[in-house]
């Protein structure tokens, strides 16, 4: 929970607590691997419409907390709530259908497929045609190469298309909550612009991003606010403006 404020728009001189909850939050989650503790004490909220990354070094548990938030790795302790309702519990299917989706690192697409049978799948969990349909148009919209190349087996597909295809597969189920995990992995600069300006369009189209990212530097410049994780703890929070003017960030992070 964020906050709670008074509300007297009855009029009648009474007032009542509403309460105000975030799209997502962690609190204090304790994620195993069998004996290996990989998450300790994770707490981090992400409020609706905003970019919000979390940045650390490889193998500091970035991907674990996304895998954990959608319920491929259960939390030993502590809770995960969406819009304060408690979510952990949930098997990954029935998160993805309150509106939660994940672009993994490196990708994952189904190779032996097709472009548009890549993006079907996407939508599985869907039962409107319509607006299926208005949502491939969408995803063809911000990446044309794919309308180009629907008939194509994703597994011929470059590197920089294949991760397109894999935020647009996940952008078929028509998520809320968008969470991507590396997408600039692998690719060259030019790529990792352009993914990152389709980062930004989508956010501004009403979807909401967490962001996981080594690349901090690109990650800070459109998040509004980011964690650092070190070793399974979340180290450092703040806007990305602050995080970005961090000695202690700019000298382990941004290579300067």
């Amino acid at each position: 929970m964020l906050d709670q404020r008074n509300d007297d728009s009855m009029g009648n001189g009474s007032s009542t607590t509403r309460k105000t909850y975030a799209m997502l939050e962690l609190c204090h989650v304790d994620t195993y691997y069998g004996n290996i503790q990989a998450l300790r004490d994770i707490s981090l909220s992400i409020e609706e419409g905003e970019i919000v990354t979390l940045i650390g070094a490889n193998g500091a548990g970035k991907s674990t907390t996304l895998m954990t938030i959608c319920g491929i790795n259960r939390p030993r302790r502590g809770e995960i709530l969406w819009y304060g309702k408690p979510i952990h519990h949930l098997p990954p299917h029935e998160v993805v259908s309150l509106g939660i989706s994940q672009v993994p690192e490196g990708r994952l697409i189904f190779p032996d497929l097709s472009v548009s049978e890549n993006l079907d799948l996407g939508a599985f969990l869907r039962h409107d045609p319509t607006g299926v349909r208005n949502d491939l148009d969408y995803v063809f919209s911000l990446f044309p190469i794919l309308a180009e190349r629907r008939r194509q087996a994703g597994g011929t597909l470059s590197g920089g298309e294949q991760q397109m295809l894999a935020i647009s597969r996940a952008l078929m189920a028509r998520p809320k909550l968008l969470l991507l995990d590396e997408p600039s992995l692998g690719l060259a600069p030019i790529i990792i612009q352009q993914i990152f300006a389709i980062i930004e369009k989508v956010n501004a189209d009403g979807t909401t991003v967490f962001l996981v990212e080594q690349n901090a530097n690109q990650a800070l410049r459109i998040a509004a606010h980011g964690y650092v994780m070190e070793n399974g703890r979340i180290v450092m929070r703040d806007t990305a403006e602050r995080l970005l003017q961090s000695e202690e960030v700019r000298t382990a992070y941004l290579g300067m």
